[in-house]
């Protein structure tokens, strides 16, 4: 298996794009500690499905947007496996508004999880990483980081953010063995998604050259590859998954 004896911490990764991420990282060796906020069944089930199929996983409760709450997922993990090979900054929140509508707590709430969220983890890993001079860390940007609608200038930001975040670290850390990547995926089928009113997914298709939305398990299969041994000469890359949408 491509990620036999290694241990992943996957952030929000109780559904949708981090469970699947769980999900494939778990069918290729790793034991997975799936990180939640909120929703401790979804998390618990999602790590019963993979030691269903002979895997071992750990559900951890932690709110990453949290600095100390973050370093303690981290020591968590380390206390449960003994290491940490690969970390999945996939935590997000979307709080979507026009610029003049938008309060405070709307930005500060986004930036708060999805980019400090990024950093706080990144930064307590590293620890570990640097001290097994072997590490993978693969920050789950956004194609919104490029490619914006209006009422997202904070989740835009926050993204945008991911992309700058992930190559100044691949510069400070790829001479210890530890590459950093991110993943920017397009328009993914999810919970969040499926809200969405018909007219505007049809709109977002019709612009898509390959024709439909993304799965989550399309981002999976990005994922495993920044997280395997095939991609160790790749680092302060953004790997956009979003069918031909921003070409």
């Amino acid at each position: 298996m491509l990620l036999h004896g290694q241990v992943a911490l996957v952030t929000g990764g109780s559904r949708g794009i981090g469970r699947a991420i769980a999900l494939a990282l778990a069918a290729n060796g790793a034991r997975v500690a799936l990180n939640y906020v909120r929703g401790a069944e979804a998390a618990e089930a999602v790590a019963a499905e993979i030691a269903a199929r002979g895997g071992e996983a750990v559900a951890l409760q932690a709110d990453v947007g949290d600095f100390q709450a973050a370093e303690g997922l981290v020591a968590a993990v380390e206390g449960r496996f003994g290491r940490l090979d690969i970390l999945v900054n996939n935590a997000g929140v979307t709080r979507d508004t026009l610029l003049l509508r938008m309060k405070e707590s709307d930005w500060d709430d986004v930036i708060r999880t999805n980019l400090k969220g990024a950093f706080n983890c990144a930064r307590a890993a590293a620890r570990l990483m640097l001290r097994q001079r072997y590490g993978r860390i693969i920050n789950i940007s956004s194609v919104a980081a490029f490619f914006a609608h209006p009422g997202q200038a904070n989740y835009a930001a926050a993204k945008a953010g991911i992309v700058g975040f992930t190559r100044a670290l691949a510069r400070e850390l790829g001479s210890r063995g530890i590459t950093v990547n991110a993943v920017a995926p397009g328009f993914i089928t999810t919970d969040m998604t499926d809200v969405l009113p018909e007219a505007f997914k049809e709109e977002v298709r019709a612009h898509i050259p390959a024709g439909r939305f993304g799965t989550p398990e399309d981002v999976a299969q990005a994922v495993l590859f920044l997280a395997s041994p095939a991609s160790g000469y790749v680092t302060g890359h953004t790997l956009v998954v979003d069918g031909g949408l921003t070409a």
